[in-house]
């Protein structure tokens, strides 16, 4: 198997279970966190693919698909364009509301294909070429897809137990 083929596999998992997570949710159920000061399952999405869209833009030289699509307009936040999530106070994370799962989804399918399409044109060499430098050791491509990775798991996990919190208070 090719790592590319590995990195595909993997991103397709990370997306197979944001479509588990969001599909079928109302927007009060998105948009609720489990508790106050939490994260919810809206902002744990959409903060997982604005990372994923900023990192796998940086590394491949592209604008990112919130900006270059208009999926910033679309959701129209409030926030910095390039606001990510990262280091969101509860206030700012309860700024990230959707009318619909829709929107998320079509914001994640549309990072996700960029992802895919990134990681198709790879050479095993590719991995190795430094893409941050200012962390000791440098950040190689490599490196930064699976922290991508790592990062996009986490959060989907974080929301997967979320919606079942949800879903047992409403039962």
């Amino acid at each position: 198997m090719h790592s590319r083929d590995v990195l595909t596999d993997a991103f397709g998992r990370i997306s197979e279970e944001v479509h588990a997570v969001v599909e079928g949710l109302s927007p009060d159920d998105l948009n609720t966190p489990p508790q106050d000061g939490a994260n919810s399952v809206s902002w744990l999405v959409w903060h997982l693919t604005r990372v994923q869209d900023d990192h796998v833009a940086g590394v491949a030289g592209q604008e990112q698909v919130w900006l270059a699509d208009g999926w910033a307009d679309r959701f129209g936040l409030g926030l910095p364009a390039h606001d990510t999530g990262y280091g969101h106070t509860p206030r700012k994370a309860a700024r990230v509301r959707v009318d619909s799962g829709d929107l998320l989804l079509g914001y994640h399918d549309a990072v996700h294909e960029r992802t895919l399409a990134f990681v198709a044109g790879l050479h095993v060499k590719d991995l190795d070429r430094i893409v941050d430098e200012s962390w000791t050791p440098a950040v190689t491509l490599g490196v930064r897809l699976v922290s991508v990775l790592a990062d996009d798991l986490q959060h989907v996990g974080q929301a997967a137990y979320v919606r079942g919190l949800l879903q047992r208070a409403d039962s």
